[in-house]
């Protein structure tokens, strides 16, 4: 079994360039933490191609596993700058001990454990229950979406335990070092490429695995894999898991980098966001989806910078375009670009030269 084909190389490695060389020499401070902004989504796009692309498990409620990684992380950080005292946001809404399940957060060991294992445990359960009973398809991702619109009003409205509206900002440091400066942020920078790669590579050992052929399967005649033995709903289940895990670690670094987090990226628009990211750079694609975070967030950047009211109706056209006549991504059109030239290779080595005639 080939581990890469050509063209999935030549991805990685231009994409490993551009990373670990190409921006960070080129791009101020400013501009290199929006790539660690947009960086966070391709980790959560990674986990979307794993579940969407492969195992066919469409959600559109991926913000719930990126707020919740994001939320646990900041927990901590506000902690360690809130010191002895209360976190701001609680002062101002009258509560007057630290709740009880805060108080864990305070180990920052325990803090990373509860991003690996909460919001994969509750992926796991909520999934295996739903397709344990044949629940899939535009049902799943309405259940998702739903989902994602309750926990953010259930966020918005505990005020004095989740920050509110304004969510949980202003961090100083982890551990004692301090994560403001702007050679923290490009120390973080590269924690974050070298986790990213990690992930990429665990998600493609996956697909290429004999797991990736029984999702592919499942995917495509699910009936007929159950018919066979499997336990069709537990393979989802993993899927999902693995997406939603991927999704929290995004989120965690979205709290490490951007110094925030707030209900907005939990929501419906958030997950719709993820999803398109996916779309654009390719739904089969794992180095595809994040060049699509990196193109879509730059240009939402680019748009919401000098069109602050259309950069919205840009990204509603940019999805539909990519629905109707991309619906392999960018990935796509490269793999029919790949193999047209491939084809017209073959049939000039195939074709027999004419016999001149005397």
């Amino acid at each position: 079994m080939r581990w890469l084909s050509k063209g999935e190389l030549f991805g990685y490695l231009s994409l490993a360039a551009l990373l670990f060389l190409v921006f960070p020499l080129t791009l101020d401070p400013f501009r290199l933490n929006l790539i660690s902004k947009y960086l966070c989504f391709a980790l959560v796009g990674v986990g979307i191609v794993l579940a969407w692309g492969y195992g066919g498990i469409l959600s559109l409620g991926q913000g719930i596993f990126f707020g919740t990684g994001g939320y646990l992380m900041a927990m901590f950080l506000k902690l360690e700058a809130s010191g002895k005292e209360l976190p701001d946001f609680m002062v101002w809404s009258s509560t007057e001990t630290l709740p009880w399940w805060w108080e864990p957060f305070h180990n920052f060991f325990f803090t990373i454990l509860s991003i690996l294992v909460i919001p994969a445990l509750f992926a796991f359960v909520l999934s295996y229950l739903v397709f344990k009973k044949r629940v899939g398809g535009v049902y799943f991702a309405i259940v998702t979406l739903a989902l994602a619109l309750t926990l953010t009003v259930l966020l918005v409205g505990q005020q004095g335990y989740t920050g509110g509206a304004n969510g949980i900002t202003d961090f100083r440091s982890v551990m004692g070092w301090d994560i403001t400066s702007d050679e923290s942020k490009r120390v973080l920078y590269f924690i974050h490429v070298v986790l990213l790669f990690a992930v990429m590579g665990i998600g493609a050992y996956i697909i290429k695995s004999r797991l990736g052929k029984i999702l592919i399967a499942i995917r495509d005649r699910e009936d007929r894999v159950r018919f066979s033995g499997y336990d069709t709903a537990m393979f989802k289940a993993f899927a999902f898991t693995v997406g939603a895990l991927f999704a929290a670690l995004g989120g965690a670094m979205y709290s490490l980098q951007v110094g925030l987090i707030t209900p907005t990226l939990v929501g419906a628009v958030a997950s719709i966001e993820m999803i398109i990211y996916v779309a654009v750079g390719g739904r089969l694609s794992i180095v595809g989806a994040v060049y699509g975070a990196l193109l879509v967030g730059f240009a939402k950047s680019m748009f919401s910078e000098n069109f602050p009211t259309l950069w919205l109706f840009f990204f509603g056209g940019l999805f539909i375009f990519v629905v109707v006549f991309m619906p392999n991504g960018l990935a796509g059109v490269l793999d029919r670009f790949s193999a047209r030239k491939k084809g017209q290779r073959e049939s000039g080595l195939n074709a027999v030269p004419e016999r001149t005639k005397a």
